[in-house]
């Protein structure tokens, strides 16, 4: 049979399954993105002649794969959000990505250095590629459509901490870069590193995305105000933008992803209730929907045909510490002080939901240096993705309608009053009022 026609019959159908499935699994603990890595790892066992899926031989696939599926997946999530950018109200996403992410990176670094043996390099990429929580398999821990509900502290943290960290994590991936390309002597890469790699690219993503929001904003909503310019409700231009904005910031080497996000930010929030923000929303939503599955399939079949071949107990047992002691004892150190329910603080320091992200590191690093051991890091990244899948994927439900069930009408966050309705550990969760 044609490999060209048995992938599309494959791809079509568990696309079609996707019109249905994240309505069936709303309520029970299994997610789809479970589903989808086991109909990879059964399909791949089968002598069909399914496309190769291992991510080592085929790097540039699975390079631009998962870049295409992130940043559609940026902008999605970019425009979902319904609070306002302030420091005091976005004080819990942007601990996650700094506080909580340096600890992240710096504890998996130390365990792959110290007990996997991985020299520095490599121990440094490992840590960077899986640091970010993913916003594409984040979905049920995250906010609904623009505008839909108001949000929780839980589901808004966990939303603006992956729109936010993958474009955050890219100054150690190129740090892992600079250690395998110069080595370990600082005078040969610390100086372009902090100024180029942390510095210039992270507020060019930022500038970039909130400029070419703007521009977008006065194309999508202010010249059609004025009559001499057509008016469109085509949810297509979200991905449009998503491609221009994400091209045109790598162009000047800032990072895309960041960008991607920002605009996302600045067009929902003009007109916070514009029927258009759905509208390109879903469209991003459909698209990612399509994609997800593609590299689920993929990921099943590639651990089907050997990619945790190179797992040793030591690696499973840091994947394992990295999701239940790592990651969530960071992220609640990072949170001290932070006034939200303390129930909260733990859901959002577990939640982070290792994905598609950790993929395109990996394969973006590989390709740009020579880093020992490529093989036992993509083991243990693969193992630590898979553990999240089928962790995260069954407690997600059932944690998430816990926080809703004990969590008070008053509780949900008004975006406009954010800084209001947050309160302290002793006097419960925002808008709560004082138990006796």
């Amino acid at each position: 049979m044609d490999i060209y026609l048995i992938s599309f019959v494959v791809v079509g159908i568990a696309a079609l399954a996707m019109a249905w499935l994240p309505t069936w699994f709303k309520e029970v603990p299994i997610s789809y993105a479970m589903l989808f890595v086991v109909l990879g790892f059964l399909l791949y066992k089968v002598p069909i002649g399914l496309p190769e899926p291992d991510p080592l031989r085929k790097n540039e696939f699975a390079l631009r794969l998962s870049e295409l599926c992130v940043i559609i997946t940026l902008m999605g999530t970019g425009i979902k959000i319904n609070r306002r950018f302030s420091l005091f109200s976005w004080q819990v996403p942007l601990r996650l990505v700094s506080w909580t992410m340096l600890l992240c990176i710096g504890a998996l670094a130390w365990m792959a250095w110290w007990w996997l043996g991985f020299p520095v390099a490599s121990a440094v990429l490992l840590a960077a590629a899986l640091a970010p929580t993913d916003p594409v398999l984040a979905s049920d821990v995250q906010v609904g459509p623009p505008s839909e509900e108001v949000e929780d502290a839980t589901r808004f943290a966990l939303t603006a901490e992956a729109g936010l960290n993958d474009g955050m994590a890219f100054p150690f991936t190129w740090l892992a870069i600079a250690l395998a390309t110069h080595g370990l002597a600082p005078e040969d890469w610390l100086v372009h590193w902090l100024s180029y790699d942390l510095l210039y690219r992270i507020v060019v993503g930022v500038g970039a995305g909130y400029l070419l929001g703007k521009v977008l904003e006065y194309l999508l909503f202010k010249l059609p105000k004025r009559g001499k310019f057509p008016e469109t409700q085509d949810g297509f231009v979200a991905v449009s933008s998503t491609l221009l904005v994400y091209g045109l910031t790598e162009m000047v080497h800032g990072y895309g992803f960041i960008a991607v996000f920002v605009t996302g930010l600045t067009l929902k929030h003009y007109e916070e209730d514009h029927s258009y923000h759905r509208e390109m929303h879903d469209f991003t939503d459909q698209i990612e929907r399509l994609l997800v599955v593609i590299v689920l399939i993929l990921l099943g079949g590639s651990i089907s045909r050997g990619l945790l071949d190179a797992l040793t107990l030591e690696g499973a047992m840091v994947g394992i510490g990295f999701l239940l002691v790592v990651r969530p004892l960071a992220g609640y150190i990072g949170l001290l002080g932070v006034p939200v329910k303390t129930r909260e603080k733990w859901a959002i320091s577990f939640f982070g939901i290792r994905g598609i992200g950790s993929v395109f590191y990996l394969a973006f690093a590989l390709g740009e240096a020579d880093f020992a051991n490529p093989e036992e890091i993509w083991a243990v990244a693969g193992f630590t993705i898979l553990l999240s899948v089928f962790l995260h994927g069954v407690l997600a439900t059932p944690i998430m309608q816990y926080l809703d069930r004990v969590r008070q009408p008053g509780d949900f966050i008004d975006p406009a009053k954010a800084a209001l309705e947050m309160s302290d550990d002793n006097k419960g969760e925002p808008g709560e009022k004082p138990q006796a």
